[in-house]
């Protein structure tokens, strides 16, 4: 159990159970093995308050439970775009532990920096106004007194105004920021950076400062699921789920 394991952009919704059902595969078959799972966001498509019965979602609620009792792998999970709003009433049902964006650790001996990614993409100004908004406090305890069925009109409302307003952008706009990507090394004086958010899974080797530093980038889990291990003994590398799925 040497290998720590990470996933972002998932988009778990009842809609596509067989995604869901790939999850809970994973869960036994390659995390069940691993030191740690780290969900640095977008775990599921949609989460407007832990009130949220989501009896459709408790067979992937359940899995992670069983693969922290039982199988003794701790699960941390970070807030994404999509699932900003879980809190630790659910963490507590699904027995995996909520980790701040951005938070700092050393893993394999590197100096590393875990964000969920939308933070870097600092060309998209009206996003980065929306993810201050709905991360401040008093916006979601404003949003968590409305009804669910309120909240959940809120979530379809939102979605379909980014749906027009992506579809105006360009793709590099929606991208991270290279300035801001390289700022973030300098700053946090680390040599890995692990994201995902852009969808757009790669192992990047860059220089910055004359130093060699890593940015990490996680794939989605649309049309197969994708890991990255990193292991002290050997490279990181992203590996397809199931290993034919490429």
């Amino acid at each position: 159990m040497t290998d720590t394991l990470f996933i972002s952009d998932l988009h778990l919704a009842p809609e596509r159970p067989q995604i869901m059902q790939l999850f809970i595969d994973f869960t036994r078959q390659i995390a069940a093995s691993a030191n740690s799972l780290y969900i640095l966001g977008d775990f599921l498509e949609v989460w407007w308050g832990d009130d949220d019965p989501a009896t459709a979602c408790q067979p992937v609620f359940d899995a992670i439970a069983e693969l922290v009792d039982k199988h003794h792998t701790p699960v941390y999970l970070m807030h994404g775009n999509r699932d900003f709003m879980i809190g630790q009433a659910l963490a507590e049902r699904c027995h995996f532990e909520l980790i701040n964006d951005p938070c700092k650790m050393t893993i394999a001996g590197q100096k590393t920096l875990l964000i969920h990614g939308d933070s870097l993409c600092t060309d998209d100004i009206a996003y980065q106004k929306f993810r201050q908004m709905v991360r401040n406090p008093l916006w979601q305890q404003q949003a968590l007194s409305k009804t669910l069925e309120e909240r959940y009109a809120m979530a379809h409302s939102i979605r379909e105004q980014s749906k027009s307003s992506n579809a105006l952008k360009a793709e590099e706009i929606m991208d991270v920021n290279e300035a801001a990507t390289r700022q973030l090394f300098i700053d946090q004086n680390i040599s890995l950076l692990i994201h995902g958010h852009t969808h757009r899974p790669a192992i990047h080797q860059l220089n910055i400062n004359n130093k060699p530093v890593q940015r990490i980038v996680l794939g989605d889990w649309y049309k197969q699921g994708n890991y990255c291990r990193i292991s002290p003994d050997k490279p990181a590398e992203i590996i397809a789920y199931p290993t034919d799925a490429l």
